[in-house]
């Protein structure tokens, strides 16, 4: 589409405008729609009505750019060396790791760009159209501006319309603004600012026809649409890093710099002493392998999807490994409201009638629960308005509800299936009552009118005997000006207060309850039909349901213990303000004591500064259009939060995608929105993020062990090597016994690592700082002191038993053992099962966690270690000499003083 036609289809308030003004603008004849000459010259103009996603990158590139990480250049460059020295098994084994992390990666995030594929195919559908002045059906895609759409129950809407004629019209936008329940269409001309979840006289492509017929003209296709303008932000949303590969990025980069550094000042001080530059050359090798972690990239990817695993297993599926930690490490949550925090499924709650107000226990459509006065269960047969009341909305009702494998759901509107299930809850049932009140005719719910009303025969057994009855449900404002009396608590007629009605409606609306008005009306058998007349006066009014989403209550729980951990929690809805804060304060949502409450209007008024601090300090962000989603979340971002955001509609696309991490639900959410997320909620609840969150938060705690279990022997190996060179000693570890450290013997002890279960304590510390480095100054000073402690090893038994002995191979296979012998004490000090036993010796009972890991582990090493220094085979590949018993003994001896280090070190700065 040009950029002409562009601003033609966007320079209109569609819904502005009378319908006559739009017509007008489009050239378009009302009765006969647009001929097949102009169609032509239109689809020239205007182009498909259809989303085309922008080219990506070819999945050799996207391959390719897995390799684009520092800590994976300086692996390359050590197998690189390795193949130039002639070591190619070598080699070998350090590409197969930065493949073989390549392809995971390659694999996760592969799906990631799909979003606007799935946004096209959502607006895709046949639609049926007037052209040349007969009725046809076309492809969604061959519609052009100014053709005339007619809509019908089920449909999809194939493109944005203005409504130009709209009977019983009702539509599903829940996908494209959040609101929850189906908006009633009109054709009026609405204010300029009216906002989106507003437009009643508006129909939006994607949304889907829920009851009634309508009739449209096209005013916007493809890219032009809501919709449209959707696909065009998620496109243009940043595609941000996690915290945990900017941190592992900033850490690969020093790390490669100070390797490099002091490589090359081993081979010059080296070539000081004098010493040859192969060897030297050797020297330096031996140096930057032993400094590079080669088994750190296989370690993590293993925790990642470790984590991976324990979150499918609790509802939460990831779609990019490192949205594990990022969600751990996350500040902020803004959740949607529908589904995610409430059950979705409307609830009755409160009950007014004759007088007496009543209170509804119980959730969503299943009959469990009752109706309670003063805390006690009410007798419908001892209360006659109550149950009138009741009847009315059990029997005006075109809806009704199925049980499903043990799972109630309304077929038809979620309000009218409340009704249903309040009924069930005292015993009353549709098809009791239809028996005894069989009916005759109908008034279905017009907007125009704002009420239903049904017509039914009466059983001789009833009190209306010789009679038939009329029920009537709508809006508090359509029934109370029809009604001049009401039942009072004992089903005597009285004359109505319409002021304390209206009360009672503030009252519940204050509960952010949708209120429905009930009332009946006696006439004679006589009567068989039904008309607006017989319902304008003389109406008895029944009483009052006020009926809402309830909060789940687990996702309270877990609202309450995201609070604790120090996380935001914000809700951004495209409901009400009233009915979202509302929820939001029965959940228990608070920043600083208070619930604070913005609507989109409101945050489209503020400027900067002002909308900076709004966000921050606001919890319920209500009424908010697709751009302010993603404007709040860059403004949380902004202040160096991390990000989770939940959605399930189109309209949450682009700030699931801007998020640190976007959280799609996997039942309700469409398409759209889990290609743009990061990870899918299988049962759409709030919990199950809180559930993710902790399991985040222990891969983090479990990649920190790990880095604080392998680096400490690069540093331990690397000081060994240049202060070897430094003293013109011979070096007491090989580069190829380096990287039997450093992969093999590595990776079987710190996996088990990733294995580890949460803490008791988990969700009872504050999110970490989203700037703190990879390496806090406490987890460096642990390296550090851990690292000195393998040097002195290394060094020590090296120098004892090449000076005793004369043997360098002996000595060298007795340094390794025993530094082996120290890391197997050093994993079981930073373990859960070697804290549970030392808390256990000082007499703090702690139950011993899974520990079958940690087992495993150990028993590899072991068994490795002696195949490493035993077998001939190794003996001629490693250059390492067998030891006998005594040997193995002295290895274990050295080895045992880490415990003490451990502990010493734990004390300053515990991992768990």
């Amino acid at each position: 589409m040009t950029a002409t036609a562009k601003e033609i289809m966007q320079s209109h308030q569609w819904h502005n405008l009378p319908v006559s003004k739009v017509a007008q603008h489009l050239d378009t004849n009302l009765q006969t729609g647009l001929n097949s000459q102009e169609v032509a010259k239109r689809r020239e103009r205007f182009g498909s009505n259809e989303l085309k996603s922008k080219p990506g990158k070819s999945p050799l590139v996207r391959f390719l750019l897995q390799f684009h990480q520092p800590l994976l250049y300086i692996l390359l460059i050590a197998g690189a060396i390795k193949a130039l020295l002639g070591q190619w098994v070598n080699a070998g084994v350090i590409w197969g790791v930065t493949l073989i992390n390549a392809i995971i990666g390659f694999i996760q995030e592969s799906k990631a760009e799909s979003a606007i594929a799935a946004l096209a195919s959502s607006v895709q559908t046949n639609a049926t159209i007037i052209r040349n002045g007969r009725k046809v059906q076309v492809p969604s895609q061959e519609l052009v501006p100014g053709d005339l759409v007619l809509l019908a129950s089920g449909d999809k809407v194939p493109a944005d319309l203005r409504l130009i004629q709209a009977r019983n019209l009702q539509i599903n936008e829940s996908g494209l603004t959040g609101e929850s329940v189906a908006v009633e269409k009109n054709t009026q001309t609405l204010d300029a600012d009216a906002p989106l979840a507003e437009r009643t006289n508006m129909a939006y492509a994607g949304s889907f026809v829920t009851f009634g017929t309508g009739m449209g003209i096209v005013v916007a296709i493809g890219e032009t649409t809501e919709t449209g303008r959707i696909s065009q932000l998620i496109e243009q949303g940043t595609s941000l890093k996690t915290p945990l590969t900017r941190k592992f990025d900033k850490f690969s980069r020093t790390l490669l710099y100070i390797i490099l550094a002091i490589a090359a000042l081993t081979f010059a001080v080296g070539l000081g002493y004098g010493n040859s530059w192969p060897e030297m050359f050797e020297a330096a090798v031996a140096f930057a392998v032993s400094a590079i972690p080669e088994g750190l990239p296989a370690v993590v990817t293993v925790t990642l999807a470790i984590g991976v695993s324990r979150m499918a297993r609790r509802h939460a599926i990831v779609r990019k490994l490192p949205a594990v930690e990022t969600l751990g490490g996350a500040t902020v949550i803004c959740s949607d409201k529908t589904g995610t925090l409430t059950e979705n499924q409307m609830t009755v709650q409160a009950i007014y009638a004759g007088g007496e107000n009543y209170t509804v226990t119980g959730a969503g459509y299943a009959p469990q629960g009752e109706i309670l006065q003063n805390e006690q269960p009410v007798n419908c047969n001892h209360t006659p308005a109550l149950e009138e009341c009741l009847k009315a909305g059990l029997l005006c009702n075109d809806s009704h509800l199925e049980n499903e494998e043990g799972q109630w759901k309304v077929i038809g509107d979620p309000t009218e299936g409340a009704l249903i299930a309040v009924a069930n809850k005292v015993g009353l049932t549709y098809s009791n009552l239809e028996q005894e009140m069989p009916r005759l005719d109908v008034i279905p719910f017009e907007s125009e009118f704002q009420y239903m009303a049904t017509l039914h025969e009466v059983s001789p057994s009833t009190n209306h005997r010789g009679q038939r009855i009329i029920y009537v449900k709508g809006s508090v404002e359509a029934i109370l000006k029809r009604c001049q009396q009401m039942l009072d608590a004992q089903g005597n007629l009285a004359p109505i207060d319409p002021e304390t009605v209206h009360q009672e409606v503030d009252a519940m609306a204050h509960q952010g309850l949708r209120v429905l008005a009930f009332a009946q009306k006696t006439v004679p058998t006589s009567q068989d039909s039904l008309a607006h007349a017989d319902i304008e006066t003389d109406l008895i009014f029944l009483g009052l349901q006020g009926m809402i989403d309830p909060p789940r209550i687990e996702a309270i729980k877990a609202v309450q213990a995201c609070q604790e951990a120090g996380i935001q929690v914000k809700m951004i809805t495209g409901d009400h303000a009233v009915t979202a804060r509302a929820i939001a304060e029965r959940m228990g949502f608070n920043k600083n004591g208070r619930v604070l409450a913005f609507t989109g209007s409101e945050l489209a008024q503020m400027g900067n500064s002002e909308l900076a601090t709004a966000i921050e300090d606001g919890v319920v962000f209500a009424r908010v259009v697709p751009e302010q989603k993603l404007r709040i979340v860059e403004a949380l971002q902004s202040k160096g939060e991390v990000v989770a955001m939940t959605g399930d509609g189109v309209n949450d696309a682009p700030a699931l995608r801007q998020a640190d991490i976007g959280i799609a639900m996997g039942g309700a959410g469409t398409e759209v929105a889990k290609e743009a997320s990061d990870m899918i909620l299988t049962d759409d609840n709030f919990a199950s993020i809180e559930a993710a969150v902790e399991e985040g938060r222990t891969v983090y705690r479990n990649l920190l062990k790990a880095i604080a279990f392998i680096l400490p022997v690069n540093g331990g190996e690397s000081m060994t090597i240049l202060i070897s060179v430094l003293l013109a000693r011979a070096l007491p570890i090989l580069s190829l016994q380096v990287l039997w450290l450093n992969m093999v013997n590595s990776i079987t002890m710190t996996v088990p690592l990733a294995f580890e279960p949460k803490s008791e304590r988990v969700m009872q510390k504050p999110p970490r700082n989203p700037r703190e480095p990879l390496l806090s100054k406490s987890l460096v000073k642990r390296i550090l002191a851990i690292s000195v402690f393998n040097w002195i090893l290394i060094f020590g038994v090296f120098e004892w038993i090449e000076q005793t002995t004369g043997n360098i191979a002996l000595a060298r296979t007795m340094a390794i053992q025993a530094l082996v012998a120290g890391r197997i004490f050093y994993l079981l000090s930073i373990s859960q099962l070697g804290i549970a036993a030392f808390n256990r010796l000082r007499g703090i009972k702690q139950p011993v966690t899974d520990a079958s890991a940690i087992g495993i582990g150990i028993a590899c090493t072991i068994i490795l270690q002696i195949i490493f220094s035993q077998w001939n085979v190794m003996n001629t590949l490693f250059y390492t000499a067998p030891l006998n018993l005594n040997q193995w003994l002295i290895c274990l001896l050295i080895g045992l003083p880490m415990i003490l280090v451990s502990i010493l070190v734990n004390r300053f700065d515990p991992l768990d």
